[in-house]
């Protein structure tokens, strides 16, 4: 299929639902909100991602909420490494600047990365060097959803969603003339300078623009440790090579881990009571080196790759009140980028070059609350053509065409709730055929359904507990089915498997959520059965020959294989009010979190995240804030063949912020000393965990400033 069609039948949907927006903007009202739900953000507490805005009480799975001066205290240069401290969530810290989110173990095709509902465009799935494209610095506020419930956004979201919310189309009409955010950073442990932008302007009653730039350079981290493990400095201690033996006693700062990236965006939208349609245009550019994974075998030389990687994307929202018997509203997201990344050499020549262009639109249906009954229903659809040229060329040129029909309803009875939903999504995976991988073309098509049936009640005033059922079907991805070459990023040589069968996989969640006078409390355990789960595993006395600078190598052959597989774990996350000295308040909360998986056949699965256990001190007051938390990684020796175990650590972390302006909350001064004793910390699901320590001591200023 010709990415024609596909950019035919995007265009389609987008205009079957611009028409009834445009046409009724102006003439229906909210009844619920005269003033215009548009023109303020989602409160704290309610979570949009979640397809109808609920509390976060009121949601059948984990959710997490980031914003305000929590997102501020958090913010890192990658989207992984701002989120690494909310329950359920680690990262594969491929060094400081990319940075992917883990939701309960899972990552990659697993987790859906989205910018306002819609997929981020970008080949961050394929391999762990590849940075997501989207940029923290300009984020509202980011929701994390986890569970059954995160399916309608895409099969292929059994660990999660991450939805990454920002203004580039205005969501309200500013009161002022001028409305300005401002924010600038700098971090100590990467002489981290960063520095971000927003402007909104009113040209008429209805109508807004806005402007947005963002600029982070960064350089190499400063660990505060040895850059390997111990384990292998005392392999290369006993070399006879002088310049392995060198390695023994590298430390401190991360060679070849420096960035820079700069940002630039224009929006417009049309707001009434009654909807509104807006776009924006964004251009991103990345470069930033990847973490040398040195070899101690006497004669191979490492390789310092630096990525630059550039993205166009376009967006469009839009929204009409129709205040019917049966629909409430109708909702519509698109977007398209034209994303490349160049994989470059020492010596500045281009190794390799990733090309990617996608579409996605999404188009809801929010129906009118009828006594205790509400819901939405709605269509999908994505087409992404993916190339790699070069070198080190691992995938045949392909393209992925999705449709999809989901709904969620719900009904609530008062002290119970009951929530169903559903999803159909047809794949249609094309690979061209490729002499140079030795490869004659292939097509799949599948057919995948999911569905999910959950209940609540109301145990005591305040307290709820949940049970939610799910069955999910998965399609492989092209990578999954195609790949047969040598991947820089993991130094392995992939091979796919192009007749695999769908990723089956029930699933049974359990939740119970609290909160009342000056505390909260959310609990949710989970057990996922896989059938056909595919995952890598290295064959075994066997290796591939490849190519890496230039010079053909032997890899090791990792094979993409099929099998059962289980996961099970936990997140619980609570927060009690100790004491209340005047205006202050004296909270103490804490994070647990905890995951077991195992492959039948294989053992455990790899790169799993270990229990970790996070405890904070705040004293919270109108202007003045104070904050100790401490972290405990806890060991991870449940390992694959090809893995190493991973030592546990503990981090010490402190933060002030203080609100100058009375009235303001969101111009705010914040110092913050993260990992103060300098601790070597390793996470276990990175993949360059024993070369790449996470950042030392880090003595963060940050000012974030609104007009």
């Amino acid at each position: 299929m010709s990415f024609r069609f596909p950019l035919r039948a995007g265009c389609a949907l987008a205009a079957f639902c611009i028409a009834p927006i445009v046409a009724h903007a102006e003439e229906a009202a909210s009844d619920a909100d005269p003033q215009g739900a548009y023109h303020d953000q989602p409160r704290a507490d309610i979570v949009v991602t979640a397809l109808i805005p609920r509390r976060q009480g009121d949601i059948l799975s984990g959710t997490s909420v980031l914003a305000g001066e929590q997102l501020t205290r958090d913010l890192r240069p990658s989207i992984g490494e701002t989120l690494a401290r909310q329950p359920g969530v680690s990262a594969t810290s491929f060094g400081p600047n990319a940075s992917r989110p883990i939701l309960r173990g899972f990552q990659g095709e697993r987790v859906r990365i989205l910018t306002d509902g819609i997929g981020s465009f970008d080949v961050s799935n394929t391999s762990v060097d590849h940075a997501v494209a989207i940029n923290p610095l300009t984020a509202d506020r980011i929701e994390i959803l986890r569970g059954p419930s995160a399916l309608l956004y895409g099969s292929s979201a059994i660990g999660g969603v991450v939805n990454v919310i920002d203004s580039r189309i205005p969501r309200r009409v500013p009161d002022e003339a001028v409305h300005i955010d401002a924010l600038g950073n700098y971090g100590s442990a990467a002489n981290e300078r960063s520095g971000a932008g927003e402007i909104e302007v009113p040209l008429a009653e209805k109508f807004v623009v806005h402007l947005d730039g963002s600029y982070a350079k960064s350089g190499n981290l400063d660990t505060g440790s040895y850059i390997l493990t111990p384990a292998l400095r005392a392999q290369a201690a006993a070399s006879a090579d002088p310049e392995i033996r060198d390695l023994a006693t590298l430390r401190g700062k991360l060679p070849n881990s420096a960035g820079r990236v700069w940002e630039v965006a224009g929006g417009a939208a049309y707001i009434d009571d009654g909807g509104n349609l807006g776009i924006s245009f964004a251009h991103t550019d990345n470069f930033y080196g990847v973490p040398v994974r040195y070899s101690l075998d006497p004669g191979v030389e490492a390789e310092q790759v630096r990525l630059r990687m550039k993205q166009d994307r376009a967006d469009l929202r839009g929204e009409v009140a129709v205040n019917g018997g049966f629909l409430d509203s109708i909702r519509l997201r698109a977007g398209w980028a034209d994303y490349q990344h160049q994989e470059i050499e020492e010596d500045g020549a281009v190794g390799t070059t990733f090309l990617n262009q996608s579409m996605e639109s999404r188009l809801e249906f929010i129906q009118s609350k009828r006594g205790g009954w509400d819901g939405a229903f709605g269509a999908q659809f994505f087409t992404r053509r993916f190339q790699v040229i070069g070198e080190e060329k691992f995938l045949p040129k392909n393209q992925t065409d999705q449709i999809g029909l989901f709904t969620l309803q719900s009904l609530d009875l008062g002290a119970t709730r009951l929530e169903a939903g559903a999803r159909y999504e047809h794949t249609d995976l094309k690979a061209d055929a490729d002499d140079s991988l030795f490869f004659d073309g292939r097509s799949r098509s599948f057919d995948a359904f999911s569905g999910s049936l959950g209940v609540s009640q109301t145990i005591v005033p305040g307290w709820r507990v949940g049970i939610n059922l799910s069955r999910s079907e998965r399609a492989p991805s092209a990578e999954e089915l195609f790949a047969r070459g040598n991947h820089a990023g993991t130094q392995a040589f992939e091979l796919g498997n192009p007749d695999f069968g769908k990723e089956k996989s029930w699933g049974v969640e359990g939740t119970l959520r609290g909160s009342g006078e000056g505390y909260s409390f959310s609990l949710a355990a989970y057990h996922n059965w896989f059938s056909g789960y595919i995952y890598e595993s290295i064959v075994t006395d066997s290796v591939c020959q490849g190519v890496n600078g230039g010079a053909a190598l032997d890899f090791p052959c990792y094979a993409f294989s099929q099998a059962d597989a289980r996961y099970y774990g936990f997140e619980a996350e609570g927060s009690v009010t100790l004491a209340k000295v005047g205006e202050t308040k004296i909270n103490v909360d804490g994070v647990a979190d905890y995951v077991r998986a195992t492959i039948k056949g294989n053992g455990p699965a790899p790169r799993i995240p270990p229990l970790r256990l996070l405890g904070g001190l705040e004293a919270q007051g109108t202007r003045l804030t104070a904050r100790a938390e401490v972290e405990h990684v806890f060991d991870q020796d449940r390992v694959t063949d090809f893995e190493t175990p991973t030592d546990g650590y503990t981090m010490v972390n402190a933060s002030i912020s203080f609100k100058p302006l009375p009235g303001n909350e969101r111009t705010t001064l914040m110092l913050s000393a993260n990992n103060i004793f300098d601790v070597e910390a390793r996470r276990h699901a990175s993949f360059l965990k024993d070369y790449a320590p996470l950042a030392g001591r880090d003595i963060r200023v940050t000012a974030r400033f609104s007009l």
